[in-house]
């Protein structure tokens, strides 16, 4: 599940990056993709939560 996350975030910064080059940082497709990217980091922090405590155990 993690590695699958990682792949996600990593894809969603791309296309983030691209739009904010191609379209400004101001435009609403690069800031919809930015929540979109903070909701996938948040999801992948909850993930790290998740294993760091099943690992402690």
């Amino acid at each position: 599940m993690k590695r699958d996350t990682l792949k996600k975030l990593e894809m969603k910064r791309r296309l983030m990056i691209q739009s904010g080059i191609e379209n400004g940082l101001q435009n609403p497709k690069t800031i919809r993709l930015s929540r979109e990217l903070d909701r996938i980091m948040n999801e992948y922090e909850i993930e790290l939560s998740i294993f760091n405590k099943s690992s402690i155990s």
